[in-house]
């Protein structure tokens, strides 16, 4: 009998906001991965640190902080043979997940290397998305909205595009490429209706209307914004529909 391979959603920071079943996948586990940066601590180990215990094995997945796809993608073939030789010795393996395991989530790929070898199961965790939409405590949509989530990588006019297309968008991955992308929020007449929202539900939490913000923001930081006619949305952003305007 072969182990159970388990992607386990941590959420977004705050440690209260593991789910139960996560919990207990967790504490039943022998053996703990998660990814881990080259330099620092691993985010995902901290948020569940509290609930180790010296009988697990861990195992870091240490990733570079590069762009470079190649680096990447050699680090998680190994890292998945390191697992597939737990699971083929039938212990079963938590893989760790910031946020939810698939909504860009790192753990996708050592799914799709172990996946069609070992048994899996996916635990979704709360996403960043809606962690700042409930501390920012503005609805992210409603109704017929459609709401578009963009990685601030892409150029400006991808962002443009989409953007122009949907009713409410949250902007992730800001860090080096908030400048860019406040601006065109800015040449858009968005500022107004975006909120920057940082380390959403740690103690350096940060959230902000997108106008009062000046210089650098971390990686894990994202725009959420709206463009839409909801009146309780709107009233959250401290305007009107065009209805309530009227009256």
């Amino acid at each position: 009998m072969s182990g159970t391979l388990y992607g386990l959603g941590v959420g977004p920071g705050d440690p209260e906001l593991l789910t139960l079943k996560a919990l207990r996948i967790l504490k039943a586990a022998p053996v703990v991965a998660y990814p881990a940066p080259d330099h620092g601590t691993s985010f995902a180990r901290a948020i569940v640190a509290a609930h180790l215990g010296p009988h697990q094995e861990e195992i870091p997945i240490v990733v570079p902080m590069r762009v470079e796809r190649f680096p990447a993608s050699a680090v998680y073939d190994q890292a998945a043979e390191t697992i597939a030789d737990r699971l083929a010795a039938g212990r079963d393996v938590a893989v760790l997940c910031e946020g939810d395991p698939f909504f860009y989530g790192s753990f996708m790929y050592l799914f799709e290397r172990l996946a069609d070898r070992f048994p899996a199961e996916i635990v979704p965790g709360v996403t960043s998305v809606s962690a700042a939409s409930a501390r920012l405590q503005r609805p992210l949509a409603a109704r017929n909205d459609v709401l578009t989530v963009l990685p601030a990588p892409l150029d400006d006019a991808a962002l443009e595009a989409r953007i122009g297309a949907c009713e409410a968008f949250a902007i992730i991955k800001l860090g080096r490429h908030f400048a860019r992308v406040r601006a065109l929020l800015e040449r858009l007449g968005l500022a107004d209706h975006c909120a920057l929202c940082e380390r959403v539900t740690l103690d350096a939490e940060r959230i902000v209307p997108l106008a009062e913000i000046d210089g650098d923001v971390p990686y894990f930081s994202m725009i959420l914004g709206y463009r839409g006619a909801e009146a309780a949305i709107l009233r959250g952003l401290g305007t009107q529909s065009a209805a309530e305007s009227a009256e």
